[in-house]
């Protein structure tokens, strides 16, 4: 059987996909690395070794591969996701803010989105968009406001009294 026959091509993603499921990015980078082409596969390959770089703060290097698979699949929430994660981390903030944005359109009521977000338009210093944003988030997953405490994202927001309600109200409405 050659090794590129499709099974053996995806039991090489499956294992790959694994070894990040468990926590082992550098496993699953060495098995997508083995190869310089994924016939038929080339999304998940993209992907997989996107979210490999992303796990090993390799975000630049991430980001090519988030970018390829964005465009083999654009509406892909998952990689809307990673690509803002990289983004922000290396500064570009309006590239991760429209990574989210598109991710949102596919998913309006995904609360993780919403919080991010509301983190992204903090940092750019848009009280107004992270509020909204925000109150989307914990609206939809109000445990998730446990989590604003220890948020550097918030950092601008804070002492902003729409936040503070915000952050201490049951059922949240701005």
């Amino acid at each position: 059987m050659s090794t590129t026959t499709p099974v053996r091509i995806r039991r090489q993603l499956d294992e790959a996909e694994g070894y990040l499921m468990l926590e082992m990015p550098r496993y699953a980078l060495r098995i997508l690395e083995s190869r310089s082409d994924w016939p038929l596969m080339t999304f998940e390959a993209n992907f997989l070794k996107g979210e490999a770089l992303r796990c090993l703060n390799r975000n630049r290097e991430a980001l090519a591969c988030l970018e390829a698979a964005a465009a083999l699949r654009p509406d892909d929430v998952a990689v809307a996701l990673a690509q803002g994660w990289c983004y922000k981390r290396t500064n570009r903030l309006a590239q991760a803010v429209d990574a989210l944005e598109r991710a949102r359109r596919q998913e309006p009521d995904n609360a993780l989105i919403h919080y991010n977000l509301a983190c992204y338009w903090s940092l750019a210093a848009n009280a107004p968009k992270a509020l909204e944003e925000l109150a989307a988030a914990l609206q939809l997953k109000p445990e998730m406001r446990r989590m604003i405490a220890e948020e550097g994202d918030f950092d601008f927001l804070r002492g902003d009294s729409a936040f503070e309600r915000l952050v201490k109200d049951a059922t949240p409405s701005i």
